[in-house]
């Protein structure tokens, strides 16, 4: 475990610490509150890991005192949280539940007394089961639904919000919602899903304009981002990899920042498929103020073996550590993926948030209460040395957030990934720190690294 002090960030820098609703918030029924994709899929049995749902995980919903209380004693200045859309607008349409508003005004404002600024996420896959009823994503109104809903919320609590997030990681819903069925609502679509992946960065744009016209000062989309390493130095690897780039990264960084989709006909898909319309691409592309970028590892490409359906195969990154997900534990790619956005986008490139990045290990509280996740210390540490390198070699980068505050319901993974600074025993709701939470607290005492949330 290391006991070298952090390097310092610039003034201003935001410091912060990521969750999601239905990850944690519980009170599925309560408030008016609808079902959203995520109860419907974690109660269809065979989904989830063990069975596990959504209805309680971490109580967030009750406990949140109690959760704002440990914010403060982290010292972050920022926290991202995600807004329940089903809690919001239960049927995804029409006027906005009061209750649910209630929740998330009275969080805000719990933050901003505390210092801490808010930056909410508005779809953090928790789709309203009425949309999806409808077709989900894969239905072009679903992205004009989303816009009027990020209009209600804006309209209540824009006044209270230094910066929005439109959608979490529109890749991953996209891949493991729509093409390969292992999250909600469980479609295997394969490429046929590519038409979701549109439909939430329409709704993207969409609500960008809608937030901004109720006062919105920031807004950005949070992508899921890998540097894509070929296995080897052949052709048919590099091909492969630059596909899977193509894919992953590009084809949801590149409409927002270029106006455009990368070329895709190496697969056979046209230019001009039929879900994209005159003037999406304008709508997507609307300037940002900033990118969040959520990363967990690189990823190795090699080309695809005959029959495996798909144009790429991954590979393991052999000789790293690896996680209790068994993803590889690499901080230098952290500097890569940084580095190669700046020269891949160059001045399109808008200041960066990095709004996930963090470690499941194999958590528990020991007999003296205290819980010793040496392996997430070194995890966090190796990231924000490799985080302030990039930022020394010329990103701007803005703000870094840890997934996650707390152990929470790990989607299909039910509730057997940790990634939390905070330890949860869900049986009693019990909160312990880690001693990954106490390191970061001592990292953030004394930075001069507090911010108004309430400042312009």
């Amino acid at each position: 475990m290391t006991s070298t002090p952090l390097p310092a960030f610039p003034e201003g820098f935001l410091w912060g610490v990521s969750t999601a609703a239905y990850q944690i918030e519980g009170a599925v029924v309560e408030d008016g509150r609808g079902p959203s994709i995520w109860d419907t899929f974690a109660h269809t049995p065979g989904r989830v890991r063990d069975g596990h749902t959504g209805d309680t995980a971490c109580d967030h919903y009750h406990r949140w005192p109690e959760d704002l209380a440990l914010l403060g004693d982290l010292g972050v200045n920022a926290y991202r949280f995600s807004l329940a859309w089903p809690r919001v607008q239960p049927d995804g349409a029409g006027p906005a539940n009061p209750k649910g508003l209630d929740f998330y005004d009275r969080l805000v404002d719990a933050l901003a007394a505390r210092s801490i600024a808010p930056v909410p996420t508005l779809f953090h896959w928790d789709l309203p089961q009425a949309l999806e009823d409808r077709g989900g994503w894969l239905d072009r109104d679903t992205a004009h639904r989303f816009a009027e809903y990020a209009a209600l919320v804006a309209e209540r609590l824009a006044d209270r919000i230094p910066a929005w997030i439109t959608l979490n990681e529109p890749l991953v819903h996209m891949a493991e919602g729509y093409a390969f069925g292992s999250h909600a609502p469980g479609r295997a679509l394969l490429l046929d899903a590519l038409p979701v992946g549109h439909h939430q960065l329409l709704g993207h744009g969409l609500a960008t304009a809608a937030l901004r016209a109720h006062g919105a000062r920031e807004v950005m989309v949070t992508n899921n981002c890998t540097p894509v390493r070929p296995a080897s130095d052949s052709p048919e690897d590099t091909a492969a990899a630059d596909v899977y780039d193509a894919f992953h990264d590009r084809f949801f960084n590149d409409p927002v920042l270029l106006g455009r989709y990368p070329d895709l006909s190496a697969v056979g898909l046209p230019a001009d498929p039929p879900y994209l319309r005159d003037g999406d691409l304008e709508t997507i592309g609307a300037p940002l103020d900033a990118l969040g970028v959520n990363y967990y590892n690189p990823t190795r490409v090699a080309a695809a073996a005959p029959g495996s359906g798909l144009p790429f195969d991954l590979v393991p990154i052999e000789g790293v550590p690896t996680t209790a997900f068994g993803w590889p534990v690499v901080p230098e790619g952290l500097y890569d993926l940084l580095t190669g956005l700046r020269a891949r986008y160059g001045a399109a490139l808008p200041p960066i948030h990095i709004t996930e990045n963090g470690c499941s290990t194999e958590d528990a509280v020991d007999e003296d209460g205290r819980v010793r996740d040496t392996a997430r210390i070194d995890f966090l540490d190796g990231h924000l040395r490799a985080l302030h390198r990039a930022a020394k070699a010329g990103v701007d980068v803005r703000g870094y957030f840890v997934w996650s505050l707390l152990d929470n319901f790990e989607w299909a993974e039910g509730y057997h990934q940790r990634f939390g600074l905070v330890h949860v025993d869900y049986a009693t709701q019990r909160r312990t720190p880690k001693d990954s939470y106490h390191w970061l607290r001592t990292a953030l005492t004394g930075r001069n690294h507090r911010r108004d949330s309430r400042r312009d």
